[in-house]
Protein backbone atom coordinates (compact mmCIF):
# COMPACT_ATOMS: atom_id res chain seq x y z
CA UNK A 1 0.00 0.00 0.00
CA UNK A 2 1.96 3.68 -0.99
CA UNK A 3 2.30 6.13 1.81
CA UNK A 4 0.35 8.93 1.62
CA UNK A 5 1.55 11.84 -0.37
CA UNK A 6 0.92 15.43 0.53
CA UNK A 7 -1.88 15.19 -2.13
CA UNK A 8 -3.69 11.85 -0.86
CA UNK A 9 -3.49 13.02 2.99
CA UNK A 10 -6.72 13.00 4.79
CA UNK A 11 -8.46 15.14 7.36
CA UNK A 12 -6.47 17.24 9.32
CA UNK A 13 -5.93 15.72 12.61
CA UNK A 14 -8.67 15.50 14.69
CA UNK A 15 -7.07 17.94 17.36
CA UNK A 16 -6.53 20.24 14.74
CA UNK A 17 -8.07 23.65 15.96
CA UNK A 18 -11.64 24.55 14.48
CA UNK A 19 -11.42 27.19 11.86
CA UNK A 20 -11.91 30.53 12.73
CA UNK A 21 -15.71 31.53 10.82
CA UNK A 22 -18.73 28.80 10.54
CA UNK A 23 -18.67 29.63 6.98
CA UNK A 24 -14.93 28.19 7.23
CA UNK A 25 -16.24 24.61 8.85
CA UNK A 26 -19.18 24.18 6.85
CA UNK A 27 -16.89 24.70 3.81
CA UNK A 28 -14.24 21.84 5.46
CA UNK A 29 -17.25 19.56 6.80
CA UNK A 30 -18.59 19.88 2.74
CA UNK A 31 -15.17 19.11 1.38
CA UNK A 32 -14.37 16.04 4.16
CA UNK A 33 -18.00 14.69 3.01
CA UNK A 34 -17.19 14.28 -0.86
CA UNK A 35 -13.95 12.63 0.69
CA UNK A 36 -15.77 10.08 2.90
CA UNK A 37 -18.54 9.49 0.03
CA UNK A 38 -15.80 9.05 -2.25
CA UNK A 39 -14.93 5.71 -0.62
CA UNK A 40 -11.59 6.30 -1.90
CA UNK A 41 -10.19 6.43 1.42
CA UNK A 42 -8.42 3.87 3.25
CA UNK A 43 -9.53 2.95 6.54
CA UNK A 44 -7.05 4.71 8.98
CA UNK A 45 -7.66 7.98 6.97
CA UNK A 46 -11.64 7.77 6.37
CA UNK A 47 -11.91 7.09 10.64
CA UNK A 48 -9.66 10.20 10.96
CA UNK A 49 -12.08 12.14 8.64
CA UNK A 50 -14.94 10.78 10.29
CA UNK A 51 -14.07 12.18 13.63
CA UNK A 52 -12.70 15.40 11.78
CA UNK A 53 -16.19 15.72 10.48
CA UNK A 54 -18.16 15.12 13.47
CA UNK A 55 -15.78 17.10 15.46
CA UNK A 56 -16.84 20.26 12.77
CA UNK A 57 -20.31 19.44 12.82
CA UNK A 58 -20.35 19.84 16.13
CA UNK A 59 -18.53 23.24 16.21
CA UNK A 60 -21.34 24.07 13.16
CA UNK A 61 -24.17 23.27 15.98
CA UNK A 62 -22.70 25.25 18.91
CA UNK A 63 -22.23 28.06 16.43
CA UNK A 64 -25.82 28.33 15.22
CA UNK A 65 -26.93 27.67 18.68
CA UNK A 66 -25.03 30.63 19.84
CA UNK A 67 -26.35 32.36 17.28
CA UNK A 68 -30.00 32.15 18.15
CA UNK A 69 -29.64 32.61 21.90
CA UNK A 70 -28.02 36.29 20.71
CA UNK A 71 -31.62 36.55 18.78
CA UNK A 72 -33.55 35.74 21.27
CA UNK A 73 -31.59 38.54 23.86
CA UNK A 74 -32.54 40.65 20.85
CA UNK A 75 -35.40 40.07 20.07
CA UNK A 76 -36.15 40.07 24.32
CA UNK A 77 -36.83 36.97 24.84
CA UNK A 78 -39.73 36.53 22.76
CA UNK A 79 -40.24 33.85 20.15
CA UNK A 80 -40.93 34.76 16.80
CA UNK A 81 -41.97 32.59 13.52
CA UNK A 82 -38.76 32.38 11.00
CA UNK A 83 -39.65 33.72 7.84
CA UNK A 84 -36.79 32.20 5.59
CA UNK A 85 -35.02 35.97 5.71
CA UNK A 86 -37.49 37.60 3.60
CA UNK A 87 -38.75 40.96 4.45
Amino acid sequence: MPRPTPTMSAAPPAGEPMPATYEAAVQELEALLGRLESGQLPLDELLTAYQRASALLDFCRQRLEAVEQQIRVIDNGQEKPWNGGGA
